[in-house]
């Protein structure tokens, strides 16, 4: 027997999505996360960032291991310090941080590992942004062309959520006024919104236009800039009062969460770019999504 077909081709959906503008995109969005499976584009995307975490806290704690070598004064201060608080590595610093050794053959295998990570996790992305502008697998890039646009989104994606990450903790530690809060969140929204509109625009084989990312990027950026508020505020507060054991625990389940709520909202503003587009009731003219050569 034949289903009943989804509920946003229900009349009432579609009377709501033809005399609200708003309400048309909310539904394609919907639509559109449901038909390209966008959840799990955004959990393959969340598992490769993960794995990428792990050689990129060996290349932290083989860095740390050449600072502190022969330096008992700054050993010290580290031990006193938020550093201590790391999950893995923060007993360790907290209670013998002279332990720490520096090799140059564990930092490049940790690089290497970490570029290898962060390679499969654009990869996955480029894929779900080419499922969110439906091209056909024989019209995607090829396997170079992927790897290159890989390569330059984690270059700038990194050094540009390193900044956002740093705004956005001085949101929260910094006691600053009210106003000053509120510029710099803003601030640090305008940073993931540039971030997230070069992300759709050159991470997809469909040739999109600048005017088509933008909506989905302002959308994506504002959720970011609160998740970050949020994540450094809920982190601290665990990491305040908790155990060694139970801490590390809690901050790699929050890590892993923290990762697949980013993933996610970062392809829902791939979604809500998408909707807008391709309405049937609501006519974009940035609607040129064809598939680059």
């Amino acid at each position: 027997m034949a289903g009943r077909g989804p509920w946003t081709r229900h009349p009432r959906a579609i009377h709501l999505r033809r005399t609200s503008r708003l309400a048309d995109i909310a539904v394609g969005t919907l639509d559109g996360f449901r038909i390209h499976q966008t959840g799990r584009s955004a959990a393959l995307v969340s598992h490769f960032g993960f794995i990428s975490v792990f050689p990129l806290f060996l290349v932290f704690t083989t860095i740390l291991g050449f600072v502190l070598q022969d330096d008992p004064e700054l050993q010290a201060k580290i031990v006193d310090s938020a550093l201590a608080k790391l999950p893995l590595i923060g007993s360790t610093l907290a209670s013998s941080p002279d332990q720490l050794q520096g090799s140059i053959a564990v930092l490049v295998f940790g690089l290497l590992l970490a570029v290898w990570s962060g390679l499969k996790a654009f990869v996955a992305l480029q894929g779900a942004l080419d499922n969110t502008n439906d091209v056909a697998l024989d019209d995607r890039n090829g396997f170079v062309t992927t790897r290159l646009h890989a390569l330059g989104g984690i270059g700038i994606v990194g050094l540009a959520q390193a900044a956002s990450a740093f705004l956005t903790s001085v949101v929260t530690a910094a006691g600053l006024p009210a106003m000053s809060n509120v510029l710099l969140v803003l601030a640090a929204a305008a940073v993931n919104a540039v971030v997230l509109g070069c992300t759709y625009r050159w991470l997809t084989s469909a040739a999109v236009t600048w005017r088509s990312v933008w909506p989905g990027a302002v959308f994506a950026g504002i959720g970011f800039s609160l998740l970050q508020v949020v994540g450094t505020t809920v982190i601290a507060r665990s990491q305040e009062n908790a155990e060694n054991v139970y801490g590390d625990f809690a901050a790699v389940i929050a890590l892993l969460a923290w990762l697949s709520l980013h993933a996610t909202v970062a392809l829902v503003g791939a979604e809500v770019n998408r909707a807008i587009v391709t309405s049937p009731y609501w006519p974009s003219r940035s609607a040129d999504t064809s598939v680059g050569d």
